[in-house]
């Protein structure tokens, strides 16, 4: 390998490895725009962990408001173009939440021979409120929010909550600072007790579970 490609491969891989720390929504795609890599942020907004929006087609995930910009960006990546691609998009979350925003997509390789992966980054312009006829508990956290407050409330550590979630340490670090900046937490207990309040945990059952599952 020539000392070129190295480099190019050094900084990849330290890219990568920032992704769980990374506030922004950010995902790695292939040229057809099928997720191959996605940060916590990114799988947040989806109400998904990291590991189930491998494969899925980003533009399922988030819907372009102009079928236009598509087309030429289709053709732009056929053409072996490498320009910055930019798409509006919208989307629900998982609390009923629609959002509007843009997906902004650079293509990235080792070299300009290779076919390259596309480095999307989501950025959030406006959202509305959840509908009035959303579940109250729905509407204020994710599925993997929620995963993660019934391990906390079942004292479980971090790391097994990373575990048991298939995230990082990391990852479940930035679902419970976005829980708590949502709800105005202070720490973990208060969060668990918001979490049964709210109607996201169940009151009353042991192992603490998530309101809405079966038993």
């Amino acid at each position: 390998m020539d000392l070129a490609r190295q480099e190019a491969v050094t900084w990849r891989n330290r890219a990568l490895l920032l992704f769980d720390r990374v506030a922004m929504p950010v995902a790695v795609c292939d040229v057809y725009g099928a997720v191959l890599l996605a940060n916590p942020a990114m799988a947040a907004e989806c109400g998904r962990t990291p590991g189930q929006l491998r494969g899925r087609d980003v533009l399922d995930l988030f819907s372009p408001r102009e079928a236009t910009q598509v087309e030429r960006i289709a053709e732009a990546l056929r053409l072996r173009h490498r320009s910055r691609y930019q798409v509006s998009v919208r989307w629900q979350t998982p609390g009923g939440v629609e959002r509007c925003g843009e997906l902004t997509a650079d293509p990235v390789s080792d070299t300009v021979e290779d076919t390259p992966a596309l480095l999307v980054m989501l950025r959030v312009d406006a959202e509305r409120a959840p509908s009035p006829t959303a579940p109250a508990g729905q509407a204020h956290a994710t599925p993997a929010e929620a995963r993660i407050l019934a391990l906390l409330a079942a004292g479980a550590t971090t790391a097994r909550a990373a575990r048991e979630t298939s995230l990082t340490a990391d990852g479940v670090t930035y679902h419970l600072r976005r829980l708590s900046s949502r709800w105005g937490a202070s720490n973990r207990t208060e969060l668990v007790a918001r979490a049964y309040a709210l109607g996201v945990l169940t009151p009353g059952v042991w192992p603490p579970g998530v309101s809405g599952d079966e038993a």
